[in-house]
């Protein structure tokens, strides 16, 4: 029956350190890969800040309603980023650091295993001892004391059995300890996974919900900008100002003298030239040639 016992004890051991080497093994994933994501989402904030900088230094240099637009998105940018710290900070309080202490936590539930490892392993050592005692010798113990030769057997069995019963008494207390602490080890595991997950998703719910906020301004702002404010301040930067009156001149340079009396008359508001008296002058100067003609002709 005593043997049974053992064997009993011995198996709820063994399930209490497979729950310790359990909670050993995910909680330090958990850990690892926590402080993994908190690490990624500090450099996707360092990378956000600087596309915060290239922005303002692009937008310096473009027209009014798209430097005032994008220094606005660049500005609400920035401000997520603001948000995205407290994110990590409170994801390595509220997330990592809790994670982290399970290792010294599981650390001490070892050393009570060890302390209920090494009573039990006395305990069955006595009880070894014990049976081994008793083989050697008569079972029945009273006989044994009534044989002189005996008496010193019977004082061995004596002991044996006493220190048996010490060992027994000792893992059973060291054991029943074990119990309630790996009992209370399991209800505040449960207590703690509850509260880091909640914790981790209102963190994440809380920047998720101010992104969106931010993300919503920014696009407004984006949105805002008058593209067709801007180009006709590009076109008119093109230009300078005196362009027209320096185009006007030179169309009026390359025109023919007719064209130029024209449009001089045009100006002064003498309206368009008769067409007869374009006729009259053409017919003029038709003359005048066919004088010069003749002239010529004499001559010869």
């Amino acid at each position: 029956m005593l043997r049974r016992s053992l064997e009993s004890r011995d198996a709820q051991t063994r399930q209490l350190q497979d729950a310790v080497s359990n909670v050993e093994k995910h909680f330090g994933e958990l850990c690892q890969i926590f402080a993994a994501y908190v690490r990624k989402t500090a450099r996707l904030r360092d990378k956000a800040d600087l596309l915060v900088n290239e922005i303002n230094a692009y937008a310096a240099t473009e027209t009014p309603n798209l430097k005032h637009g994008l220094k606005n998105f660049a500005d609400e940018f920035a401000k997520l980023q603001d948000y995205r710290q407290a994110e990590v900070e409170r994801l390595e309080a509220k997330v990592v650091e809790p994670l982290k202490t399970y290792g010294t936590i599981v650390k001490m539930k070892r050393e009570d295993l060890k302390a209920t490892l090494t009573a039990k392993n006395r305990e069955a050592k006595q009880l070894t001892q014990l049976e081994r005692t008793r083989q050697r010798n008569p079972s029945d113990r009273h006989v044994i004391s009534q044989v002189g030769n005996c008496m010193v057997f019977s004082r061995w069995i004596i002991r044996a059995e006493t220190e048996l019963q010490r060992a027994t008494m000792d893992a059973t207390r060291t054991s029943r300890h074990l119990e309630e602490t790996i009992d209370n080890f399991e209800k505040q595991k449960i207590k703690d996974i509850k509260n880091i997950f909640s914790e981790f998703i209102t963190i994440e719910m809380l920047f998720h919900g101010k992104a969106l906020e931010v993300y919503t301004a920014a696009y407004q702002n984006i949105q805002k900008i008058d593209e067709e404010e801007d180009i006709e301040i590009f076109r008119s930067s093109l230009y300078p100002p005196d362009y027209s009156t320096r185009l006007d001149i030179v169309r009026a340079n390359s025109k023919s003298p007719l064209q130029r009396s024209i449009s001089a008359k045009c100006v002064s508001g003498t309206g368009q030239i008769p067409t007869s008296r374009i006729r009259k002058d053409r017919q003029d100067d038709d003359e005048e040639d066919d004088d010069e003609l003749e002239v010529t002709e004499e001559e010869n």
